[in-house]
């Protein structure tokens, strides 16, 4: 299973940075870890300088991370090596700008004063940025080229879970209520005793989406999308609507889900 990826750090640079300044305006206002006695200009600067630079060092370790595929599906384990990531990176970064922010001539040893406020700050924006950041789960088709060319294309593993009347129709959505699944097909609707998480799995052999939480959709059931008080809903085949919740909307839209 997959999940959306960025075309590139670039699309997702200005919220994260974006983030990395206001933090480092705050740190600077509240006199963060001891810099109240350096006048406000230069230490402002000092703090959005570091704020931004653990935040290119965050960008550059998650698609890394992500791209060993180690950790696919477990996002608060890769969050947690990213976060050592930045913390093992940071701690000589910060020491060596602070050296050269305020002229001071600091020795090796100076480094261990860095390290629990680098992984404090490591942490809280590491946090921070995967919340902001997260993208839906996807489920992609099969190739064209590996599809046979008689008989039926193969069933997503989740068919299996269908009462006999449903299987083989086409999944339109899933949808969480309670403990329960809601599935929603082209021959109706049924429950089934699951977690979205362990359904979405299963599901890879139909392209789509998670659109919400507490939704997947599958991409061919979209009729057309509307918006309302800054949200938009998906309405599919069978006269089903699918919210989109603002956490995935951005890279929903940019995959070309809805315009």
């Amino acid at each position: 299973m997959a999940r959306l990826a960025p075309d590139g750090v670039g699309r997702s640079l200005g919220g994260p940075l974006a983030v990395a300044v206001a933090v480092g305006v705050v740190l600077s206002l509240v006199d963060a870890f001891g810099s109240g006695s350096v006048p406000l200009i230069p230490r402002t600067l000092y703090w959005i300088g570091v704020m931004c630079l653990g935040t290119l060092v965050a960008l550059t370790a998650r698609p890394l991370v992500a791209w060993t595929g180690w950790l696919e599906g477990h996002v608060w384990a890769e969050a947690l090596v990213v976060m050592l990531t930045i913390t093992t990176l940071g701690i000589p970064l910060i020491w060596a700008v602070s050296a050269a922010t305020f002229g001071r001539a600091m020795r090796g040893g100076d480094m261990e004063a860095f390290v629990l406020p680098v992984a404090v700050l490591a942490v809280a924006m590491t946090t921070l940025n995967y919340a902001l950041q997260r993208e839906p789960r996807v489920t992609h088709a099969a190739p064209v080229s590996v599809l046979p060319d008689n008989g039926p294309v193969a069933l997503p593993r989740f068919d299996a879970r269908l009462p006999t009347h449903l299987r083989g129709a086409a999944i339109h959505a899933v949808s969480a209520e309670d403990h329960y699944l809601r599935v929603h097909t082209d021959r109706g609707e049924t429950l089934i005793l699951m977690r979205l998480a362990d359904a979405v799995a299963e599901l890879e052999g139909v392209e789509g989406a998670q659109t919400h939480r507490s939704w997947w959709v599958a991409r061919d059931a979209i009729l057309d999308a509307r918006r309302g008080e800054g949200r938009a809903t998906l309405r599919l085949r069978g006269g089903v609507e699918a919210p989109v919740s603002r956490t995935y909307a951005r890279s929903l839209r940019e995959a070309g889900w809805f315009g």
